[in-house]
């Protein structure tokens, strides 16, 4: 069966109430680089000081702020400055982001099957976790 170089990326800007990534979230990256389901291919943390001014830290100048080198990632780059300008225009003062490009690895091998039967994706959506919990949370009520 083929497999495509490459699987579906996703491009996922998660905004916190104050300056740094959460440890939290911290640990759940690792666990991401370490997985087979994606691949991490570009982070970057973007902060609105409580001025208004903007700092933009790419991977390799995280420092031990994520224990995550640009070797461990797929690649850098890929969110470009439109990207990152606008993310941080929604971003309120005193607040941060984490710019995240994964590839869905496991989806490799799949994309080159419908590739090579000759097939198309006609129709694709991603319904955010926290509706998707919800439905099941009012299912699971009634």
């Amino acid at each position: 069966m083929a497999t495509t170089p490459l699987g579906p990326v996703e491009f996922v800007a998660i905004a916190f109430p104050t300056g740094r990534v959460p440890d939290g979230v911290k640990v759940a990256i690792a666990d991401l680089l370490g997985s087979d389901v994606v691949t991490l291919l570009d982070l970057t943390v973007i902060r609105k000081g409580p001025g208004g001014e903007i700092d933009v830290v790419e991977v390799e100048d995280l420092g031990d702020e994520l224990d995550i080198t640009e070797t461990q990632l797929g690649t850098s780059g890929l969110a470009g400055q439109e990207d990152i300008d606008d993310v941080a225009g929604h971003l309120a003062p005193g607040t941060s982001a984490l710019v995240l490009v994964v590839e869905h690895t496991w989806a490799r091998q799949f994309v080159g099957a419908v590739r090579d039967a000759g097939a198309a994706v006609i129709a694709q959506e991603r319904i955010p976790a926290d509706v998707v919990n919800e439905i099941v949370q009012l299912a699971d009520v009634g």
